[in-house]
């Protein structure tokens, strides 16, 4: 399988015990990045509640590519925290650090530790549209039906 180059630096609250995003197994499409907060803290996700979690990381991604920030199956079926808006873009020309939108779906508190692999990123192609105005589109046997419009089975 062929890599691309993804630069990453580390932030000051960056865990120097931790891996880089790593690929848990050769197959693997998504990478796993942790949480890494300052002062190896932990953070309460009250029900209800969105926020940042933090990795400690900023990348640089090559131009043409995003890295997509999705959920961890295990983390989703054994906890109630999603990741709200999964995927997630980063674009390449974003230098900030990464930062994972966590909601808790619960009912009671949920605290997310130091260290806790909170997502993974998947590095993809992205393709521009050139969007053009047009006074007509083409017919489908679909057309303008959407959301279940075309069943369940």
């Amino acid at each position: 399988m062929k890599a691309i180059e993804v630069k990453v630096q580390t932030l000051s609250h960056f865990d120097a015990s931790f891996e880089l995003p790593f690929y848990a197994t050769e197959g693997a499409a998504g990478a796993d990045i942790r949480a890494s907060m300052p002062e190896k803290a932990s953070i309460t996700v009250k029900p209800g509640q969105r926020l940042l979690v933090p990795t400690g990381l900023s990348m640089e991604i090559p131009l043409g590519y995003e890295v997509q920030v999705r959920p961890r199956s295990g983390l989703s079926l054994k906890s109630p925290l999603l990741i709200v808006n999964a995927p997630g873009t980063i674009d390449c020309d974003y230098r900030g650090e990464v930062n994972i939108i966590i909601a808790n779906f619960g009912t009671e508190d949920y605290v997310i530790e130091h260290g806790l692999r909170i997502a993974q990123l998947v590095l993809a192609p992205v393709t521009q549209a050139k969007f053009t105005l047009t006074d007509s589109l083409s017919s489908t046997e679909r057309g303008a039906g959407g959301f279940g419009s075309t069943g369940t089975k």
